[in-house]
């Protein structure tokens, strides 16, 4: 069996840098035929896996436009657990299936085959809150990533409102993590948190021309 073709997408490089570092082991079943940070993949790839990580946009609206590029195959939403609705609108809209941030490296690449075979689409493994694979802005500071991806909204200057429906998080949860960013980044105020998130790479190194807020 040929290896199966793989794209990752993610606004951040280091993003999609550690995604390819996790998964490297796995080369002979996987082969990584672009890495892209412009949400455009150029290259002929069976399964483009994109990585909501920070994404100003609904993880179901940026994945099905990726699924409609004719260069892909199959696209697959790789995303911290969200609602049973939306993993519904993504697969209503093209894409092929949906694989749980909580889901390690050796699972993650048997998902990826079940999903290019045409099997279950859905892949969340139960009993799994918090993961640290890949790599992510922050983590050498000690953020973890869901952190990370909290201070990335807030360095994109989204509200809590805004960073709660993104993230599918409560907006307490929102101010736990915002709490625990800023105790492990030593400020106070969000607008220090801002200054400190574009000093340590937390722009996407893809920026829109218009942030896109949900209606």
């Amino acid at each position: 069996m040929s290896a199966i073709r793989v794209a990752l997408v993610n606004d951040y490089d280091i993003v999609v840098q550690g995604l390819r570092a996790m998964l490297r082991r796995y080369e002979g079943r996987i082969e990584f035929v672009e890495l892209s940070v412009d949400n455009h993949v150029d290259s002929c790839a069976d399964i483009a896996l994109y990585d909501s990580f920070a994404s100003p946009r609904s993880s179901p609206q940026r994945s099905a436009a990726i699924a409609d590029n004719s260069r892909v195959g199959k696209a697959v939403l790789y995303s911290w657990e969200i609602g049973q609705s939306e993993i519904a609108e993504a697969l209503a809209r093209g894409v092929a299936g949906y694989i749980s941030k909580t889901t390690p490296a050796h699972q993650m690449v048997e998902a990826i085959e079940a999903i290019h075979r045409g099997d279950e689409p859905v892949h969340n493994p139960p009993g799994r809150l918090q993961a640290n694979y890949g790599d992510w802005p922050g983590r050498e500071e000690g953020l973890t990533q869901r952190e990370a991806e909290i201070l990335a909204l807030i360095t994109q200057g989204f509200s809590n409102e805004e960073i709660a429906r993104h993230a599918n998080i409560t907006i307490n949860s929102v101010k736990t993590y915002i709490r625990s960013c800023y105790r492990r980044i030593g400020v106070s105020r969000r607008a220090q948190a801002v200054l400190w998130g574009v000093q340590h790479g937390f722009l996407p190194d893809r920026v829109e021309d218009e942030k896109v807020r949900e209606s």
